[in-house]
This record gives structure tokens, C-alpha cells and sequence, in this order.
């Protein structure tokens, strides 16, 4: 009976060594994309399968790869997961899920608790409260290579893959701007999150270069559910003088605003205009639909488990900073009020 065909089999008909066939099985960062084209179809030819197990085995790999996120129920991060799904499946890594409940001290021990040795990498979006990057530094210093998305710490040198929150703030107050807005209040995320900065900051931008004074009393700060959209547009309403428009910092935010106007017997868009930030299924839902600003959320996740995988492979790959643009998002939430 004839031996089937082997590791050894295909590197003596290329007329290269065995080690030079098991990396390019694995794709390793110093193999030749020549090579490992012709290793792949040669194994294609002749119907060869590795034996995944053992070559994980011999280097090292678990094939596995940690994802961090706040919740799991949103549709945000849900849309996330499926982009670094398919990545993942594409480049035959698995995915464990660790969900912090946006929480700092269940994401610190999470961290601390983990199993290095059961994972190839991590990607990561921090909790809203999370101030402090000693695990995740722990945690690197030990080698394990970590991609950090969405929501991404500061002052810590690692990858980070992100949407362009400062461009999307940007236009989403200059398009309230353009239709007639004159007083835009912004109801903004935690303070201490890069992405709330970023977004905080397009805001003031665009105030700038339309001329328009920055008023500090139209900026609130607080958490992302709806309750806090409803809660911070409160006290906007309760001001001398309320807001002719609201950019909320995401969509559940704006939905509470837009409830809460409604409360009030103020009309949205006409009264109050209101754009959100991420294109969730509920904009569609809530009347009137709103205006938002979509994020690549799928693309984002995607890239980010790319991205990880080339860090996993080659310890010495540089790293990268990947920002994703958004696109406006037009509909009845904000109505053109310039004659």
C-alpha cells in the first residue's frame, strides 16, 4: 500500500527543505510569497492537508485569538465580532470572547487572571471606565501581542485600529450647521475616552471654522445608554435658552434625545434637530429616523484581527495606527430649515 503523501514528500519535488514547507503552511512573516504559493498549490495538486494540531504544535501556536469588548449585545460590537469572525476563519484562527460589562475592575481582572499560554494575541476595546494601562502593559511585556479598536487607551504604544471619530463629528455638526442650527448642543461620552476627546473636539472644530462660539453649558457629559441621552437632554431643555439642535456622541444617545423632545412636546427636526454616531438598526426604528454618522464597525474588526495576526506572526512587525472613515447618513431627524 503507498504511504500517503507528507510534509517531506512536497519540500524533495520543490527541491526545498521540510522547514521551509511547514512555515510556509503556517505563513510566517520569513517565507517567500513565492514559495508559499507554490507549497500551497503543489499540496492543492496532490489533495495534502497539515495536520493543523501538529503544526500548531511544533510552533507554538494555539491558534487562538482573546477579543475584549464591553458588551455583546450591542449592536455595535456585535457587528465587530462578525468582522474579526471572518478573518479570523479566513486565516484559521479561532476566537475566545471575554465580555467586561463595561466595567474597569472586571476588565482588570479578567486580564490578570488570563492564560497567556492559551492564546496567540488579544484585541481589545477598553471599558468607558477603564483610566489605566498597567495590565495591559503586564500583559505585553510577557509577549503577548495586543491590538487595541474602537475604544483604544491612551499613552500606551501598541496598534490601534479606529474609525475617524474627529472627521465624523466634524461633519455631523457642520450638517446641522448647513441646515440651519445655530445653537448645537453635543451630548458627549466619559470624559476620559479617546474616542469622546475625538469626537468632542470635531465638534469644537466645526463651531470654529463656521464662526460660531463654543458654549460650554451646551455640553454634557455622561454613559451611552438611551436613559443617558433622555437624562442629558433634560438639562439642555432646562436651559434660559435650549439648543435648536443635538449631535449626540452615539445613536442610543440621540434615541433618548428624541424621546425626550417628543416628552416635551417639541418636534424633532423642526424644533430640535438630532444626529447620532454609529448607523445602529434603531435609527430606522424610532420616529422620526435619524440622522447619523455610520461607522465600519465590520471593516474595523476585520482589519483589527488582520492586523493582529501579522503582530502574532512576526514579533517584530511594526506597529500601526488605522483609522477607518465613516459616512453621513441622511434622514428626517434633521430637516432643512434655511428658505
Amino acid at each position: 500500500m503507498k504511504n500517503p503523501i507528507g510534509i517531506k514528500d512536497i519540500a524533495e519535488m520543490l527541491g526545498i527543505s521540510v522547514s521551509t514547507v511547514s512555515r510556509a503552511f503556517r505563513d510566517t512573516h520569513d517565507v517567500n510569497p513565492t514559495t508559499r504559493q507554490k507549497v500551497l498549490s503543489l499540496a492543492r495538486e496532490l489533495n495534502f492537508k497539515p495536520n493543523k494540531n501538529a503544526a500548531a504544535l511544533a510552533s507554538g501556536s494555539t491558534k487562538n485569538i482573546g477579543v475584549v469588548i464591553p458588551f455583546i449585545t450591542n449592536y455595535y460590537f456585535s457587528t465587530v465580532i462578525s468582522g474579526i469572525q471572518e478573518e479570523a476563519y479566513e486565516q484559521d484562527y479561532n476566537i475566545i470572547l471575554y465580555v467586561t460589562n463595561d466595567s474597569m475592575a472586571r476588565e482588570q481582572s479578567l486580564l490578570e487572571n488570563l492564560s497567556t499560554s492559551s492564546l496567540d494575541g488579544l484585541l481589545v476595546s477598553i471599558s468607558s471606565d477603564s483610566y489605566i494601562n498597567e495590565h495591559f502593559e503586564r500583559l505585553m511585556a510577557k509577549g503577548l501581542p495586543i491590538v487595541f479598536f474602537d475604544r483604544v487607551p491612551n499613552n500606551i504604544v501598541a496598534s490601534k485600529v479606529v474609525q475617524d471619530d474627529f472627521a465624523g463629528a466634524f461633519q455631523a455638526t457642520r450638517f446641522l450647521l448647513e441646515n440651519g442650527a445655530n445653537r448645537i448642543a453635543h451630548i458627549a461620552g466619559p470624559k476620559d475616552l479617546k474616542f469622546t476627546q475625538q469626537r468632542l473636539n470635531g465638534y469644537i472644530e466645526a463651531l470654529k471654522q463656521c464662526n460660531r462660539p463654543l458654549e460650554e453649558n451646551l455640553i454634557v457629559h455622561s454613559g451611552f445608554s438611551q436613559i443617558h441621552g433622555s437624562e442629558d437632554t433634560t438639562k439642555l431643555l432646562a436651559l434660559p435658552q435650549r439648543p435648536d439642535a443635538i449631535f449626540a456622541a452615539n445613536d442610543r444617545k440621540a434615541v433618548g434625545a428624541i424621546l425626550c423632545i417628543k416628552k416635551h412636546n417639541l418636534r424633532v427636526g423642526i424644533d430640535i434637530s438630532v444626529i447620532g454616531f454609529t448607523n445602529d438598526p434603531i435609527c430606522t426604528v424610532v420616529e422620526p429616523n435619524l440622522t447619523t454618522i455610520e461607522e465600519p464597525a465590520f471593516d474595523i474588526g476585520k482589519r483589527s484581527c488582520a492586523l493582529l495576526i501579522r503582530h502574532i506572526k512576526n514579533k517584530d512587525f511594526e506597529i500601526q495606527d488605522i483609522i477607518l472613515p465613516g459616512k453621513l447618513v441622511v434622514r428626517d431627524s434633521v430637516i432643512n430649515k434655511i428658505t
